[in-house]
Protein backbone atom coordinates (compact mmCIF):
# COMPACT_ATOMS: atom_id res chain seq x y z
CA UNK A 1 0.00 0.00 0.00
CA UNK A 2 3.19 2.93 0.68
CA UNK A 3 4.30 1.88 -2.84
CA UNK A 4 1.08 2.49 -4.39
CA UNK A 5 0.59 6.13 -2.35
CA UNK A 6 4.72 6.80 -2.52
CA UNK A 7 4.79 6.06 -6.41
CA UNK A 8 3.03 9.50 -6.88
CA UNK A 9 5.65 11.46 -5.49
CA UNK A 10 8.99 11.58 -6.59
CA UNK A 11 10.89 12.34 -2.95
CA UNK A 12 9.30 9.89 -1.14
CA UNK A 13 9.56 7.26 -3.93
CA UNK A 14 13.38 7.60 -3.92
CA UNK A 15 13.02 7.55 -0.24
CA UNK A 16 11.09 4.04 -0.41
CA UNK A 17 13.71 2.59 -3.05
CA UNK A 18 16.65 3.46 -0.49
CA UNK A 19 14.92 1.58 2.45
CA UNK A 20 14.83 4.91 4.52
CA UNK A 21 11.79 4.71 6.91
CA UNK A 22 8.61 7.21 5.50
CA UNK A 23 6.41 8.67 8.41
CA UNK A 24 2.68 9.16 8.83
CA UNK A 25 3.10 12.61 7.91
CA UNK A 26 4.95 12.38 4.67
CA UNK A 27 2.59 9.68 3.86
CA UNK A 28 -0.44 11.65 4.57
CA UNK A 29 -0.14 14.76 2.00
CA UNK A 30 1.29 12.57 -0.47
CA UNK A 31 -2.37 9.87 -0.06
CA UNK A 32 -4.11 13.28 -0.08
CA UNK A 33 -2.94 14.78 -3.66
CA UNK A 34 -3.13 11.42 -5.04
CA UNK A 35 -6.68 11.53 -3.98
CA UNK A 36 -7.34 14.74 -5.55
CA UNK A 37 -5.96 13.92 -8.78
CA UNK A 38 -8.05 10.80 -8.78
CA UNK A 39 -5.35 8.08 -8.60
CA UNK A 40 -6.22 6.35 -5.41
CA UNK A 41 -9.41 5.91 -3.87
CA UNK A 42 -9.30 5.43 -0.03
CA UNK A 43 -10.91 2.55 1.97
CA UNK A 44 -11.75 2.20 5.15
CA UNK A 45 -13.95 -0.56 6.98
CA UNK A 46 -16.31 0.52 10.33
CA UNK A 47 -19.90 -0.17 11.01
CA UNK A 48 -22.20 2.66 11.45
CA UNK A 49 -24.97 0.47 13.54
CA UNK A 50 -22.48 -0.50 15.89
CA UNK A 51 -20.60 2.61 15.64
CA UNK A 52 -17.31 1.25 14.41
CA UNK A 53 -14.76 3.46 12.35
CA UNK A 54 -17.45 6.39 12.58
CA UNK A 55 -15.01 8.86 13.83
CA UNK A 56 -12.06 7.55 11.94
CA UNK A 57 -14.28 8.37 8.43
CA UNK A 58 -15.02 11.63 9.33
CA UNK A 59 -11.33 12.41 10.24
CA UNK A 60 -10.23 10.97 7.15
CA UNK A 61 -12.91 12.95 4.84
CA UNK A 62 -11.59 16.21 6.34
CA UNK A 63 -7.77 15.56 5.57
CA UNK A 64 -8.40 13.27 2.42
CA UNK A 65 -11.18 14.72 0.47
CA UNK A 66 -10.99 18.31 -1.68
CA UNK A 67 -12.11 21.47 0.67
CA UNK A 68 -13.94 23.75 -0.76
CA UNK A 69 -11.28 25.58 -1.54
CA UNK A 70 -9.37 22.77 -3.41
CA UNK A 71 -12.00 22.74 -6.61
CA UNK A 72 -12.34 25.41 -9.44
CA UNK A 73 -14.93 28.09 -9.37
CA UNK A 74 -18.58 27.09 -10.06
CA UNK A 75 -20.26 27.79 -13.63
CA UNK A 76 -23.79 28.38 -13.43
CA UNK A 77 -26.12 31.09 -15.61
CA UNK A 78 -27.50 34.63 -15.30
CA UNK A 79 -31.34 34.11 -15.11
CA UNK A 80 -32.29 36.53 -17.94
CA UNK A 81 -29.53 36.34 -20.57
CA UNK A 82 -28.32 32.46 -19.83
CA UNK A 83 -24.94 34.04 -20.01
CA UNK A 84 -22.13 31.95 -18.30
CA UNK A 85 -21.53 33.52 -14.62
CA UNK A 86 -18.66 31.79 -12.28
CA UNK A 87 -18.23 32.47 -8.62
CA UNK A 88 -14.82 31.57 -6.81
CA UNK A 89 -15.23 29.60 -3.36
CA UNK A 90 -14.74 33.42 -1.39
CA UNK A 91 -16.56 34.93 1.03
CA UNK A 92 -15.57 37.97 -1.01
CA UNK A 93 -17.55 37.00 -4.01
CA UNK A 94 -21.62 37.85 -4.22
CA UNK A 95 -23.57 34.99 -2.77
CA UNK A 96 -24.56 31.44 -4.46
CA UNK A 97 -26.21 28.38 -2.59
CA UNK A 98 -27.42 25.55 -3.86
CA UNK A 99 -30.60 23.62 -1.55
CA UNK A 100 -29.87 19.82 -1.76
CA UNK A 101 -32.45 18.71 0.59
CA UNK A 102 -36.05 19.46 2.08
CA UNK A 103 -36.96 18.13 5.75
CA UNK A 104 -39.93 18.29 7.65
CA UNK A 105 -38.49 18.50 11.18
CA UNK A 106 -41.42 17.53 13.92
CA UNK A 107 -40.31 20.13 16.08
CA UNK A 108 -39.12 23.09 14.34
CA UNK A 109 -41.11 22.40 11.27
CA UNK A 110 -39.21 23.07 7.48
CA UNK A 111 -35.74 22.49 6.65
CA UNK A 112 -34.16 23.64 3.91
CA UNK A 113 -30.49 22.07 3.27
CA UNK A 114 -27.88 24.30 1.55
CA UNK A 115 -24.13 24.72 0.01
CA UNK A 116 -22.59 28.00 0.21
CA UNK A 117 -20.48 27.98 -2.96
CA UNK A 118 -19.37 31.49 -2.87
CA UNK A 119 -20.08 34.78 -0.78
CA UNK A 120 -21.51 34.72 2.93
CA UNK A 121 -25.27 33.84 3.86
CA UNK A 122 -26.44 35.64 6.81
CA UNK A 123 -29.93 35.27 8.85
CA UNK A 124 -32.08 37.87 7.95
CA UNK A 125 -31.45 39.01 4.79
CA UNK A 126 -33.21 38.81 1.87
CA UNK A 127 -32.06 36.19 -1.44
CA UNK A 128 -33.20 35.57 -4.41
CA UNK A 129 -34.75 31.84 -5.91
CA UNK A 130 -32.68 32.54 -9.09
CA UNK A 131 -34.74 29.70 -10.84
CA UNK A 132 -38.02 31.29 -9.68
CA UNK A 133 -37.60 34.74 -9.67
CA UNK A 134 -38.74 35.20 -5.82
CA UNK A 135 -37.07 36.80 -2.99
CA UNK A 136 -37.00 34.49 -0.15
CA UNK A 137 -35.85 35.98 3.69
CA UNK A 138 -34.14 33.57 5.49
CA UNK A 139 -34.69 32.80 8.86
CA UNK A 140 -32.98 31.04 11.42
CA UNK A 141 -29.90 29.41 10.16
CA UNK A 142 -28.69 26.04 12.19
CA UNK A 143 -25.51 23.66 11.45
CA UNK A 144 -27.20 20.06 12.02
CA UNK A 145 -25.13 17.56 13.85
CA UNK A 146 -26.86 14.70 13.49
CA UNK A 147 -30.43 15.06 15.33
CA UNK A 148 -29.07 18.46 17.30
CA UNK A 149 -29.23 21.98 15.90
CA UNK A 150 -26.66 24.75 16.46
CA UNK A 151 -27.87 28.19 15.33
CA UNK A 152 -25.42 30.22 13.73
CA UNK A 153 -25.84 34.09 12.42
CA UNK A 154 -24.12 33.39 9.06
CA UNK A 155 -22.35 30.69 7.10
CA UNK A 156 -19.12 31.07 4.52
CA UNK A 157 -18.23 29.62 1.18
CA UNK A 158 -17.86 26.02 1.66
CA UNK A 159 -20.63 25.44 4.19
CA UNK A 160 -23.46 23.29 4.59
CA UNK A 161 -26.08 24.50 6.47
CA UNK A 162 -29.99 24.61 6.97
CA UNK A 163 -32.40 27.16 7.19
CA UNK A 164 -35.98 27.51 8.27
CA UNK A 165 -39.33 29.60 6.93
CA UNK A 166 -37.99 29.12 3.23
CA UNK A 167 -41.64 29.16 1.72
CA UNK A 168 -41.08 28.36 -2.09
CA UNK A 169 -37.87 26.66 -2.62
CA UNK A 170 -37.48 23.36 -3.01
CA UNK A 171 -34.77 20.60 -3.96
CA UNK A 172 -32.14 22.06 -6.76
CA UNK A 173 -33.62 25.75 -6.59
CA UNK A 174 -30.39 28.26 -6.25
CA UNK A 175 -30.23 30.88 -3.64
CA UNK A 176 -28.20 33.86 -4.39
CA UNK A 177 -27.41 37.63 -4.26
CA UNK A 178 -29.99 40.11 -5.54
CA UNK A 179 -28.35 42.02 -7.63
CA UNK A 180 -25.94 39.72 -8.84
CA UNK A 181 -28.39 36.42 -10.01
CA UNK A 182 -27.07 33.53 -10.99
CA UNK A 183 -28.78 30.19 -11.42
CA UNK A 184 -26.43 27.33 -10.28
CA UNK A 185 -26.73 23.54 -12.26
CA UNK A 186 -30.07 21.94 -11.64
CA UNK A 187 -30.15 18.27 -10.25
CA UNK A 188 -31.49 15.81 -12.67
CA UNK A 189 -34.63 13.88 -11.13
CA UNK A 190 -35.67 10.17 -13.03
CA UNK A 191 -38.65 10.06 -13.84
CA UNK A 192 -40.98 8.03 -11.47
CA UNK A 193 -41.30 4.56 -12.92
CA UNK A 194 -43.60 2.75 -10.27
CA UNK A 195 -47.29 3.39 -8.95
CA UNK A 196 -50.09 2.61 -6.58
CA UNK A 197 -53.47 3.54 -5.95
CA UNK A 198 -53.73 4.58 -2.26
CA UNK A 199 -57.16 4.95 -0.60
CA UNK A 200 -57.51 6.53 3.14
CA UNK A 201 -59.61 4.42 5.38
CA UNK A 202 -62.10 7.23 6.97
CA UNK A 203 -62.78 10.74 6.03
CA UNK A 204 -60.43 11.92 9.31
CA UNK A 205 -57.68 10.29 7.27
CA UNK A 206 -57.77 11.47 3.81
CA UNK A 207 -57.57 14.86 5.25
CA UNK A 208 -54.36 13.73 7.50
CA UNK A 209 -53.26 12.26 3.90
CA UNK A 210 -53.07 14.54 1.86
CA UNK A 211 -51.23 16.65 3.95
CA UNK A 212 -48.70 13.91 5.02
CA UNK A 213 -48.59 13.22 0.92
CA UNK A 214 -47.68 16.83 0.24
CA UNK A 215 -44.75 17.03 2.77
CA UNK A 216 -43.16 13.47 1.35
CA UNK A 217 -43.28 14.92 -2.25
CA UNK A 218 -41.55 17.93 -0.58
CA UNK A 219 -38.27 16.25 0.70
CA UNK A 220 -38.35 13.89 -2.21
CA UNK A 221 -38.20 15.23 -5.84
CA UNK A 222 -38.72 11.44 -7.08
CA UNK A 223 -42.08 11.12 -5.47
CA UNK A 224 -45.10 12.26 -7.45
CA UNK A 225 -48.70 12.49 -6.66
CA UNK A 226 -51.85 12.71 -9.18
CA UNK A 227 -55.74 12.54 -8.23
CA UNK A 228 -57.56 10.91 -10.75
CA UNK A 229 -61.22 13.02 -10.51
CA UNK A 230 -62.51 10.47 -12.47
CA UNK A 231 -62.13 7.72 -10.59
CA UNK A 232 -62.11 9.88 -7.27
CA UNK A 233 -58.36 7.80 -5.94
CA UNK A 234 -55.04 8.89 -5.11
CA UNK A 235 -51.89 7.74 -7.15
CA UNK A 236 -48.48 7.65 -5.70
CA UNK A 237 -45.62 7.00 -8.19
CA UNK A 238 -42.00 6.51 -7.13
CA UNK A 239 -38.28 5.03 -8.58
CA UNK A 240 -39.48 0.98 -7.40
CA UNK A 241 -41.83 -0.96 -4.88
CA UNK A 242 -39.30 -0.68 -2.09
CA UNK A 243 -39.45 3.32 -2.44
CA UNK A 244 -43.41 3.25 -2.57
CA UNK A 245 -43.31 1.10 0.09
CA UNK A 246 -40.89 3.42 2.52
CA UNK A 247 -42.98 6.16 1.60
CA UNK A 248 -45.98 4.61 2.48
CA UNK A 249 -44.70 3.29 5.75
CA UNK A 250 -43.43 6.75 6.93
CA UNK A 251 -47.23 8.15 5.78
CA UNK A 252 -48.28 5.56 8.24
CA UNK A 253 -46.26 5.94 10.92
CA UNK A 254 -45.02 9.16 11.17
CA UNK A 255 -48.50 10.94 10.25
CA UNK A 256 -50.82 8.35 11.72
CA UNK A 257 -52.56 7.51 8.71
CA UNK A 258 -54.21 4.44 8.07
CA UNK A 259 -55.13 3.52 4.27
CA UNK A 260 -55.64 0.95 1.53
CA UNK A 261 -53.03 0.44 -0.95
CA UNK A 262 -53.17 -1.17 -4.51
CA UNK A 263 -50.58 -3.10 -5.82
CA UNK A 264 -47.38 -2.11 -7.70
CA UNK A 265 -48.03 -0.87 -11.38
CA UNK A 266 -45.92 0.25 -14.10
CA UNK A 267 -46.18 4.26 -14.67
CA UNK A 268 -46.79 3.61 -18.78
CA UNK A 269 -46.82 6.81 -20.99
CA UNK A 270 -47.85 8.13 -24.04
CA UNK A 271 -46.67 9.41 -26.93
CA UNK A 272 -47.03 10.11 -30.74
CA UNK A 273 -45.05 9.36 -34.09
CA UNK A 274 -46.30 11.73 -36.67
CA UNK A 275 -47.26 15.17 -36.89
CA UNK A 276 -50.37 16.58 -36.95
CA UNK A 277 -52.46 19.88 -37.17
CA UNK A 278 -55.46 20.27 -35.67
CA UNK A 279 -58.01 23.19 -36.09
CA UNK A 280 -60.43 23.53 -33.06
CA UNK A 281 -63.52 25.47 -32.90
CA UNK A 282 -65.22 25.62 -29.12
CA UNK A 283 -68.48 27.23 -29.51
CA UNK A 284 -71.49 26.71 -27.66
CA UNK A 285 -74.70 29.11 -27.22
CA UNK A 286 -77.30 28.72 -24.30
CA UNK A 287 -78.75 32.15 -23.71
CA UNK A 288 -77.24 35.01 -22.77
CA UNK A 289 -73.27 35.05 -23.35
CA UNK A 290 -71.76 32.28 -24.91
CA UNK A 291 -68.45 30.58 -25.74
CA UNK A 292 -66.47 30.71 -28.24
CA UNK A 293 -62.79 30.03 -28.79
CA UNK A 294 -60.82 28.74 -32.18
CA UNK A 295 -57.13 27.38 -32.18
CA UNK A 296 -54.89 26.31 -35.08
CA UNK A 297 -52.31 24.42 -33.67
CA UNK A 298 -49.58 21.97 -35.29
CA UNK A 299 -48.78 19.05 -32.77
CA UNK A 300 -45.11 17.06 -33.55
CA UNK A 301 -43.22 14.15 -31.32
CA UNK A 302 -39.79 15.54 -29.92
CA UNK A 303 -36.60 14.54 -29.97
CA UNK A 304 -35.33 12.14 -26.74
CA UNK A 305 -32.77 14.99 -25.74
CA UNK A 306 -35.76 17.69 -26.21
CA UNK A 307 -38.57 15.81 -24.58
CA UNK A 308 -36.22 15.09 -21.36
CA UNK A 309 -36.11 19.08 -21.10
CA UNK A 310 -39.75 19.48 -21.69
CA UNK A 311 -41.47 20.47 -19.09
CA UNK A 312 -43.90 17.53 -17.96
CA UNK A 313 -43.17 16.55 -21.57
CA UNK A 314 -44.69 19.21 -23.64
CA UNK A 315 -42.75 22.16 -25.48
CA UNK A 316 -45.27 24.76 -26.07
CA UNK A 317 -44.40 27.68 -29.10
CA UNK A 318 -46.64 30.81 -29.36
CA UNK A 319 -46.71 31.64 -32.77
CA UNK A 320 -49.47 33.65 -33.04
CA UNK A 321 -49.28 36.95 -35.04
CA UNK A 322 -51.43 39.86 -35.96
CA UNK A 323 -53.35 39.57 -33.04
CA UNK A 324 -55.47 36.25 -34.50
CA UNK A 325 -55.61 35.09 -30.91
CA UNK A 326 -55.26 38.08 -27.51
CA UNK A 327 -52.30 37.57 -25.63
CA UNK A 328 -54.74 36.76 -22.40
CA UNK A 329 -55.83 33.51 -24.01
CA UNK A 330 -52.15 31.68 -25.06
CA UNK A 331 -51.17 30.83 -21.67
CA UNK A 332 -55.45 29.03 -20.94
CA UNK A 333 -54.58 27.26 -24.23
CA UNK A 334 -51.17 25.81 -23.03
CA UNK A 335 -53.10 24.49 -19.89
CA UNK A 336 -55.83 23.23 -21.65
CA UNK A 337 -53.17 21.21 -23.69
CA UNK A 338 -51.28 20.05 -20.63
CA UNK A 339 -54.01 18.97 -18.38
CA UNK A 340 -55.38 16.77 -21.26
CA UNK A 341 -51.90 15.12 -21.90
CA UNK A 342 -51.73 14.20 -18.17
CA UNK A 343 -55.08 12.31 -18.73
CA UNK A 344 -54.17 11.05 -21.67
CA UNK A 345 -55.44 9.29 -24.74
CA UNK A 346 -54.81 6.03 -25.91
CA UNK A 347 -55.02 3.95 -22.07
CA UNK A 348 -55.26 6.65 -19.73
CA UNK A 349 -51.67 7.47 -19.16
CA UNK A 350 -49.60 10.82 -19.38
CA UNK A 351 -48.72 11.84 -22.56
CA UNK A 352 -44.86 13.05 -22.99
CA UNK A 353 -42.52 14.34 -25.48
CA UNK A 354 -45.01 16.63 -27.82
CA UNK A 355 -44.20 19.83 -28.93
CA UNK A 356 -47.03 21.91 -29.64
CA UNK A 357 -47.13 25.26 -31.95
CA UNK A 358 -49.86 27.86 -31.92
CA UNK A 359 -50.49 29.34 -35.59
CA UNK A 360 -53.93 30.70 -36.00
CA UNK A 361 -57.14 31.35 -34.09
CA UNK A 362 -59.92 33.73 -33.94
CA UNK A 363 -61.71 35.23 -30.81
CA UNK A 364 -65.30 36.45 -29.94
CA UNK A 365 -64.95 40.12 -28.69
CA UNK A 366 -68.36 38.63 -26.14
CA UNK A 367 -68.27 35.45 -26.01
CA UNK A 368 -64.53 34.50 -25.88
CA UNK A 369 -63.15 33.10 -22.66
CA UNK A 370 -59.86 31.88 -20.88
CA UNK A 371 -62.17 29.08 -20.46
CA UNK A 372 -63.32 28.74 -23.74
CA UNK A 373 -60.06 28.78 -25.11
CA UNK A 374 -58.86 26.20 -22.57
CA UNK A 375 -61.11 23.56 -22.95
CA UNK A 376 -60.64 24.31 -26.87
CA UNK A 377 -56.59 23.51 -26.18
CA UNK A 378 -57.65 20.44 -24.61
CA UNK A 379 -59.92 19.25 -27.52
CA UNK A 380 -57.42 20.01 -29.96
CA UNK A 381 -54.71 17.58 -27.97
CA UNK A 382 -56.89 15.00 -28.06
CA UNK A 383 -58.00 15.05 -31.26
CA UNK A 384 -54.05 15.54 -32.37
CA UNK A 385 -53.12 12.36 -30.06
CA UNK A 386 -55.85 10.36 -31.67
CA UNK A 387 -54.93 10.94 -35.62
CA UNK A 388 -51.31 10.61 -35.04
CA UNK A 389 -50.94 6.65 -34.10
CA UNK A 390 -50.37 7.48 -30.72
CA UNK A 391 -48.13 4.39 -29.04
CA UNK A 392 -47.75 3.58 -25.56
CA UNK A 393 -44.30 3.55 -23.69
CA UNK A 394 -42.92 1.10 -21.13
CA UNK A 395 -40.18 2.19 -18.55
CA UNK A 396 -37.22 0.10 -19.48
CA UNK A 397 -34.67 -0.37 -16.55
CA UNK A 398 -30.58 -1.01 -16.90
CA UNK A 399 -30.20 -4.36 -15.04
CA UNK A 400 -26.91 -6.10 -13.28
CA UNK A 401 -26.70 -10.01 -12.24
CA UNK A 402 -24.16 -11.08 -10.19
CA UNK A 403 -24.11 -14.53 -9.94
CA UNK A 404 -21.85 -17.92 -9.29
CA UNK A 405 -20.29 -18.88 -12.92
CA UNK A 406 -22.29 -21.83 -12.78
CA UNK A 407 -25.31 -20.39 -13.05
CA UNK A 408 -25.00 -17.95 -15.26
CA UNK A 409 -26.91 -19.48 -18.81
CA UNK A 410 -30.15 -19.82 -16.36
CA UNK A 411 -29.84 -16.17 -15.46
CA UNK A 412 -29.53 -15.01 -19.12
CA UNK A 413 -32.29 -17.60 -20.05
CA UNK A 414 -34.71 -16.10 -17.25
CA UNK A 415 -33.52 -12.47 -18.24
CA UNK A 416 -34.44 -13.37 -22.19
CA UNK A 417 -37.37 -14.98 -21.55
CA UNK A 418 -38.32 -11.45 -19.56
CA UNK A 419 -38.03 -9.72 -22.95
CA UNK A 420 -34.58 -8.53 -21.53
CA UNK A 421 -32.03 -7.73 -23.98
CA UNK A 422 -28.68 -8.92 -22.92
CA UNK A 423 -25.99 -6.14 -23.13
CA UNK A 424 -22.91 -7.99 -21.74
CA UNK A 425 -21.22 -10.58 -19.36
CA UNK A 426 -18.19 -10.15 -17.70
CA UNK A 427 -16.08 -11.97 -14.79
CA UNK A 428 -16.80 -10.34 -11.28
CA UNK A 429 -15.01 -12.00 -8.50
CA UNK A 430 -15.73 -15.30 -8.52
CA UNK A 431 -18.70 -14.99 -10.85
CA UNK A 432 -20.31 -13.34 -13.49
CA UNK A 433 -21.91 -10.08 -14.36
CA UNK A 434 -24.72 -10.01 -16.51
CA UNK A 435 -25.96 -6.70 -17.84
CA UNK A 436 -29.21 -6.84 -19.45
CA UNK A 437 -32.01 -3.74 -20.02
CA UNK A 438 -35.29 -5.19 -19.54
CA UNK A 439 -38.67 -3.62 -19.28
CA UNK A 440 -39.98 -2.99 -15.70
CA UNK A 441 -43.33 -4.67 -16.28
CA UNK A 442 -41.60 -7.75 -16.22
CA UNK A 443 -38.90 -7.18 -13.26
CA UNK A 444 -41.80 -7.37 -10.70
CA UNK A 445 -40.44 -9.61 -7.71
CA UNK A 446 -37.23 -10.11 -9.23
CA UNK A 447 -35.52 -10.75 -6.17
CA UNK A 448 -37.09 -13.45 -5.30
CA UNK A 449 -36.63 -14.83 -8.39
CA UNK A 450 -32.76 -14.32 -8.06
CA UNK A 451 -32.72 -15.96 -4.81
CA UNK A 452 -34.99 -19.07 -6.15
CA UNK A 453 -32.81 -19.36 -9.24
CA UNK A 454 -28.84 -19.31 -7.63
CA UNK A 455 -29.78 -20.81 -4.01
CA UNK A 456 -29.99 -17.47 -2.72
CA UNK A 457 -25.51 -16.86 -4.04
CA UNK A 458 -27.24 -14.20 -6.43
CA UNK A 459 -27.99 -10.39 -6.27
CA UNK A 460 -29.30 -7.86 -9.07
CA UNK A 461 -28.97 -3.96 -9.14
CA UNK A 462 -31.43 -2.08 -11.22
CA UNK A 463 -31.63 1.89 -12.56
CA UNK A 464 -33.71 3.44 -14.80
CA UNK A 465 -32.48 3.45 -18.64
CA UNK A 466 -35.21 4.99 -21.15
CA UNK A 467 -38.66 4.69 -21.81
CA UNK A 468 -39.21 2.56 -25.00
CA UNK A 469 -42.22 1.56 -27.43
CA UNK A 470 -44.60 -1.27 -25.91
CA UNK A 471 -45.17 -4.17 -28.12
CA UNK A 472 -48.47 -4.39 -29.29
CA UNK A 473 -49.43 -7.14 -27.13
CA UNK A 474 -48.49 -5.14 -24.12
CA UNK A 475 -50.75 -1.92 -25.06
CA UNK A 476 -54.06 -4.63 -25.42
CA UNK A 477 -53.55 -5.79 -22.20
CA UNK A 478 -52.55 -2.16 -20.37
CA UNK A 479 -55.91 -0.76 -22.14
CA UNK A 480 -57.96 -4.08 -20.72
CA UNK A 481 -56.78 -3.27 -17.33
CA UNK A 482 -54.71 -6.42 -17.22
CA UNK A 483 -52.16 -4.21 -16.09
Amino acid sequence: MIEKIVENDDYLTEKYLLGEEISDEELMPALRAATLAGKLQPVLCGSSLKNKGVQLMLDKVVELLPSPLDIPAVKGTHPKTDAEEIREPSDDEPAAALVFKILTDPFVGRLAFFRVYSGVVKAGTMLLNSGKGERERIGRIVRMFADRREDVEEVHAGDIAAVLGLKNTFTGDTLCDTDKPIVLEKISFPEPVIEVAIEPNTKADQDKMGEALRRLAEEDPTFKIEVDDKLGQTKIRGMGELHLEVLVDRMMREFSVQATVGRPRVAYRETITRDRRSDMTFKRQSGGKGQYARVVLEFEPLPDEEAAEAKDGLLFVDAIRGGAIPREFIRPTENGIREAMAGGVLAGYPVVGIKATLVDGSFHDVDSSEMAFKIAGSMALKEAVQAAKPVLLEPTMRVEVVVPDDYTGTIVGDLSSRRGIISGMEPRGNGTSVRANVPLGEMFGYATTVRNLTQGRGSFTMEFEKYSVAPGSIVDDVIKGNL
